[in-house]
């Protein structure tokens, strides 16, 4: 068998592989997998700069349902699909029969008659395993408050674009540990080769399994997984540093106290200074500057969070198409 041939049958081997699935977690897909949805990322968005037509979901319908607030999840994947030849459907809650109490499961079974994939933002992951267990269409994992796999492929990507690559890298991750992001950037990180460090404050930690999971993953890929008090020791030579906002959605009520417990955790040019020179800084915004994050990085020459942002649509649209391309 040619050279050439072994590399068209290992591509389509790896498109088969997504037919039926969900993305409810970066965990759920393999390593050839998350790298194959970057090179599908990447050639799309060569085609979209070029004005390159790609309808690979042409006459193909997404409903999208909000139960969380948005602003980068609802225009990428609505404006993704339209850019591969399809349609979406916003939904809130408020105009869902789940808000009057329809079980999920038929809820699951009614959208599956009408659409050809469904992306969720909610609260409950609980929520979206049970759609993805009652519907016959792709399920999306917009967000929950345990995971954000959507944002991580648009990091991933955007790490991939500024350092050329992924493994052996280290990413720095400082702030509340326990959050959607920073559990999808650990499945993530693992999954690429990629190592993490994570510092928060103690309470703050991410969930013990997700990380104990991962860590078994990465030993696999040769890099390592640390969680730790110590915003210092994380962030040495690190390539990359991210943070998120220390009161996420729901937890507004403890703004005062997280300011406070995490202040030593905010990311500023003192801390900076240890990590490579060279690094790059993500934030999936909303950020509040001077808080998690000082103006001075967020807005300076090392902040790639606008990127970050755009590819969003990229990265998402490489989902939409393997998800749900006959």
């Amino acid at each position: 068998m040619s050279v050439v041939n072994k590399y068209e049958d290992k591509q389509h081997t790896l498109e088969e592989s997504f037919k039926g699935k969900d993305f409810l977690t970066i965990a759920d897909f393999s390593s050839e997998e998350i790298l194959y949805l970057l090179d599908e990322a990447l050639d799309m968005k060569q085609k979209q700069k070029q004005g390159i037509p790609h309808p690979y979901l042409q006459g193909k319908t997404l409903g999208m349902i909000f139960e969380k607030a948005s602003t980068r999840t609802r225009i990428s994947f609505e404006v993704g699909m339209l850019q591969l030849g399809g349609n979406a459907i916003f939904l809130s809650s408020k105009d869902l029969q789940l808000g009057r109490g329809e079980s999920i499961s038929d809820t699951a079974k009614v959208m599956s008659r009408y659409l050809d994939g469904i992306m969720i933002r909610t609260f409950a992951h609980e929520t979206v395993e049970e759609l993805a267990e009652h519907a016959d269409i792709p399920i999306i994992n917009g967000l929950t408050d345990s995971h954000h796999p959507a944002q991580i492929l648009a990091d991933l990507l955007t790490i991939l674009e500024h350092k050329g690559k992924l493994k052996a890298l280290k990413l720095c991750y400082l702030g509340d540990g326990n959050n959607n992001v920073v559990h999808s950037l650990i499945e993530g990180s693992a999954k690429v080769g990629m190592d993490i460090a994570i510092a928060s404050p103690a309470g703050y930690e991410p969930n013990s399994s997700i990380v104990e999971s991962a860590k078994l993953v990465a030993a696999s890929q040769g890099s390592t997984i640390s969680v730790s008090n110590d915003p210092i020791e994380a962030i040495k030579d690190a390539d990359v540093v991210v943070t998120d906002v220390w009161a996420s959605m729901g937890q507004e009520s403890e703004q005062e106290k997280r300011m406070k417990i995490l202040q030593p955790f905010q990311v500023n040019s003192n801390l900076c200074k240890l990590a490579k020179d060279d690094f790059i800084f993500l934030h999936c915004l909303p950020a509040h500057r001077e808080e998690e994050v000082t103006s001075e990085i967020i807005d300076g020459k090392h902040s790639v969070v606008f990127d970050e942002a755009e590819n969003r649509l990229h990265a998402q649209k490489a989902l939409l198409k393997v998800l749900m391309k006959d």
